[in-house]
């Protein structure tokens, strides 16, 4: 029986070498966001609001023209700590 991951973590390589990672309940709130915020705007230079769930108080926002590669990684809890 497959597993269900309990996230997923999404890697956003931008310009200028910087790496961010947020985290998403299920892949289609991250393919929400991804086809209707990032993929309409991703040649503007204005900024777009990227949700950070897990975070109380924080936000974070990139221009969508600055983001040079995503990495999608389901995260799957389990009783043992791999980290």
């Amino acid at each position: 029986m497959p597993r269900t991951p309990s996230e997923f973590a999404v890697h956003l390589l931008l310009e200028g070498g910087h790496r961010e990672e947020v985290r998403f309940a299920t892949i289609q709130d991250f393919q929400k966001w991804y086809s209707g915020e990032l993929v309409p705007k991703a040649a503007s230079s204005d900024f777009i609001s990227v949700p950070i769930k897990n975070i109380q108080g924080e936000y974070m926002v990139v221009r969508p023209s600055k983001v040079l590669g995503i990495r999608v990684e389901p995260v799957y809890s389990g009783s043992v700590d791999r980290y």
